[in-house]
């Protein structure tokens, strides 16, 4: 059975293989390729997805779409009549390279399973219909897998993160006292912007250092997701809801750095990076609460690489220097860059200089052929989405880097240009005389970008930074003075029934 490549696809539109002097060869339902986590129903997330690859009637894959209105659909049903079920489908998501990306929603549990049909036309692609046996779990359902290797498995987590094994280097144990003792004092002042968590049988408890922790919204929702999924285990740590990294204490000093958990790192910092709080927050809320997120962005790239407009953009805040930067060049450069400044807060001074630019809706930056990333405040929460598109991304170089970015490599997957910009020019000039291996780069980092930024490995990336920290702590967790139990929504526990023993927290 012929195996695609492990990468998010979208809305599945007829996609015909267009050889140059070759005849068209129509899709062939029967040897297209269906794959993927939505179609396990032991993988619950916010939105299930899985992928489609377009293969003809020569036995080969497709590499783009025709204009014109997909013929792929997906049906869903309860295997029971009896059980009604409400399931948000949309329409699949054309990734424009002969792959689809197809979606859903569930908003309630069903005990029987699911009947999942992937049709083109009124032809069976692939292997359909689908069976997931049940019980199949929506986001809400409070039910989590008592093993935590069976759960891993079941998601097939990687085997290995390297930023973590990074990570957890500078840290061979984890002295709790310690943290105790150190962190308020450091980091927990009135203009701190820390959490503290302890997570005991399965029930997260925290309380709030510092003034600046309206944030903790967001590492609250994904620590109540990951207990509703799978067993946590027993730790007390501490979250830094800022964006700047806090721990800048070398491995050699004593005393040693603390393990301060974080959404960005930096070179000169000791920080335990978790995925952001923008692609987290996204894939929680996906097809409900946000537009922009890991999976629609892969169906909203623009126009094809030939008919993109041939300059670099950018669009943003004025939160550094070097965005400013930008602008004064695309000023003096206006064939080669389009760039601006949306609102103005750290250099007011400067907006009657440089002008406001209009806000523009993000899946409208792909109509432009070269992407710039320039960091904000600390890194650029941007970069995802921007790998995610099919624009040839140029990258600032930068101390600052996401969970992610070990895996990326200059001139491989992105365009590096220099920390001051002075590059910039010279690289875009180079990406429109060498549009092939520009167009090259801009794929490949597309496609590594697919498989390290799926939404499941956003819950395994997350699991193991909770397990690893747990295996190096140095005495037990505990619930300290001032801690709040962190609930569940309020319907959780009552909106499906769960076939394992029991929630656990009735067990307390």
């Amino acid at each position: 059975m012929r195996r695609l490549p492990l990468v998010p696809l979208l809305p599945l539109q007829l996609a015909l293989l267009v050889a140059a002097g070759a005849p068209e060869a129509p899709v062939s339902a029967p040897q297209s390729l269906v794959w993927g986590p939505g179609l396990r129903a032991g993988v619950v997330l916010p939105v299930r997805y899985f992928y489609l690859q377009a293969v003809n009637s020569e036995g080969q894959n497709l590499t783009r779409s025709p204009p014109g209105q997909t013929l792929f659909k997906v049906v869903i049903k309860s295997l029971s009549p009896k059980e009604l079920v409400r399931i948000h489908i949309p329409k699949p998501l054309d990734r424009n390279d002969g792959t689809f990306l197809m979606r859903y929603r569930m908003y309630e549990t069903v005990s029987e399973g699911l009947k999942i049909e992937v049709l083109y036309g009124d032809e069976h692609v692939a292997q359909s219909p689908y069976i997931l046996k049940g019980p199949v779990y929506h986001e809400y359902c409070e039910c989590p897998e008592e093993d935590p290797q069976a759960w891993q498995k079941t998601l097939s987590c990687p085997a290995k993160e390297p930023q973590i094994a990074k990570d957890f280097a500078s840290f061979p144990s984890i002295n709790l006292q310690q943290m105790l003792n150190e962190v308020p004092k450091r980091f927990g002042d009135e203009r701190g912007a820390i959490v503290h968590y302890t997570i005991l049988s399965n029930l997260i408890y925290r309380r709030s250092l510092g003034k600046y922790t309206d944030f903790k919204m967001f590492s609250d929702e994904i620590l109540l997701s990951l207990a509703r999924k799978v067993l946590l285990p027993d730790l007390e740590f501490y979250v830094n809801l800022g964006d700047w990294p806090l721990e800048h204490r070398k491995v050699n000093e004593t005393p040693g750095p603390l393990p301060i958990i974080s959404w960005c790192g930096s070179l000169d910092s000791r920080d335990v990076i978790l995925p952001t709080y923008d692609i987290t927050h996204s894939t929680l809320e996906a097809m409900r609460g946000v537009t922009n997120d890991l999976l629609s962005i892969q169906g909203n790239t623009g126009p094809s690489w030939i008919n993109k407009t041939e300059k670099a953009f950018f669009r943003g805040r004025d939160s550094r220097e070097e965005r400013l930067q930008l602008v004064q060049l695309s000023k003096d450069n206006p064939q080669l860059l389009d760039a601006g400044i949306t609102g103005y807060f750290f250099f007011q001074e400067k907006e009657k200089e440089l002008g406001k630019a209009k806000l523009i809706g993000f899946f409208d930056f792909f109509k432009y052929k070269y992407q710039v990333n320039v960091d904000g405040t600390v890194a650029a929460y941007r970069y995802p989405y921007l790998m995610l598109g099919d624009s040839l991304v140029l990258k600032q170089d930068s101390p600052y880097y996401e969970h992610f970015y070990m895996a990326l490599k200059p001139w491989k997957h992105y365009v590096p240009i220099k920390r001051n910009l002075s590059d910039l020019l010279e690289k875009v000039e180079w990406a429109k005389e060498n549009d092939e291996e520009a167009k090259k780069i801009a794929k490949e980092g597309q496609l590594t970008a697919r498989n390290l930024l799926q939404p499941h490995r956003l819950y395994c990336y997350y699991y193991r930074v909770l397990q690893k920290y747990a295996e190096r702590q140095t005495s037990k967790p505990e619930i300290r003075d001032g801690m709040e139990l962190v609930p569940q929504p309020d319907d959780s526990a009552s909106i499906c029934q769960c076939h394992r023993k029991r929630p656990l927290r009735e067990e307390l």
